[in-house]
């Protein structure tokens, strides 16, 4: 008996630990594919995107907040492939652990549902989830490097402000697609599945030449994910717009297209105006378009079940009430009950 207690004792604990690897394994994929796209800027090194911010914040909703060791060691394996740790990576590990936390608890008390079939949850997680926890990471993290004398103090708000969108569009383009992937997928009639193809391929051709030409036609991405928030809500809003900001940071890290001749600033500005344009107008406009559709299922659905009732008034038959409730079990056979 003692031994089975044991079993039932360390059973969750490694559960855990199984999960909180797996986000490290998740947390750290996705820093050296945000390390791809980096830029310097007046001699400092940023990420226009950063991913893992979203994979934590997205871990953290999905999986609770048990797993945020997996966050801190993700952490601090990617600290440690770019240069020897030292004490001051402590604090970075500690604060880019913390945001996400924030973020997390943020988005809990707010009744954040990770659905989000509503537009008070896109709201959410952008001001709350984006916006707002992740000025601590950015904060903290630049406010080191100026304390140790890597960055001047004449450098610490450019540096702190493509920090903070960093981690902030990172947690707008990764976590909401994260969220609806781990949701139950929706039937797609045979239809749509040619609608999302043609969206696709005129995605594949159409948004390389917006972004990679020299005439910087970026503002032609905006009509396709406009189409694909109306058609295929979060999911295809989302996607389109993840790939619109890699290849549009492709693009600033190359130098082409819409950012040719550009200075360092000009072009890291440039690029965070599109990628939170970009990532707001899916955001947004798809739960929108989401909580349309589910309003509109749930009037449908009343519609049935108010049709029911009449079907059964009308044979002089009692209404079904909703199944294992008093009244359905207590009502006697021809619509009457005894007072």
């Amino acid at each position: 008996m003692a031994d089975v207690l044991d079993i039932r004792q360390f059973r969750p604990s490694t559960e855990a630990a199984l999960m909180s690897l797996a986000v490290t394994v998740c947390y750290y994929a996705a820093g050296r594919l945000g390390l791809m796209g980096r830029l310097v800027v007046e001699g400092v090194v940023v990420t226009p995107i950063w991913p893992p911010t979203g994979v934590a914040v997205a871990a953290l909703l999905l999986l609770g907040a048990r797993v945020w060791p997996g966050i801190a060691l993700g952490s601090f394996l990617v600290i440690a492939s770019l240069t020897t740790p030292g004490p001051t990576t402590v604090v970075t590990v500690v604060s880019n652990t913390v945001a996400p936390l924030c973020a997390f608890l943020l988005l809990r008390r707010a009744g954040f549902r990770r659905d989000m079939a509503r537009l008070r949850d896109g709201l959410f997680l952008v001001f709350l989830g984006g916006f707002g926890a992740m000025l601590i990471s950015a904060t903290a993290g630049v406010g080191l490097q100026v304390a140790k004398g890597s960055l001047d103090k004449s450098e610490f708000w450019p540096a702190w402000l493509a920090w903070w969108v960093g981690d902030t569009m990172g947690v707008l383009l990764v976590a909401p697609l994260l969220l609806v992937l781990a949701g139950p997928a929706g039937r797609f009639r045979v239809r749509r599945w040619k609608e999302a193809a043609f969206l696709g391929l005129t995605t594949l051709v159409l948004m390389p030449m917006a972004v990679l030409s020299p005439m910087s036609m970026l503002f032609l991405v905006f009509p396709l994910l406009i189409w694909a928030a109306l058609r295929f809500q979060l999911a295809g809003s989302m996607l389109c717009a993840l790939f619109a900001s890699v290849l549009t940071t492709f693009g600033a890290t190359s130098g082409r297209g819409a950012f040719l001749h550009l200075t360092d600033v000009e072009v890291m500005a440039k690029l965070q105006a599109f990628n939170g344009s970009a990532a707001l107008t899916a955001l947004l406009l798809g739960s929108v378009i989401t909580e349309q559709h589910a309003t509109r299922r749930s009037v449908r659905r009343a519609c049935q079940e108010l049709a029911e009732v009449l079907e059964h008034l009308a044979a002089g038959e009692p209404s079904p009430g909703p199944p294992g409730t008093a009244e359905s079990r207590a009502a006697p056979p021809g619509g009457h009950r005894d007072p």
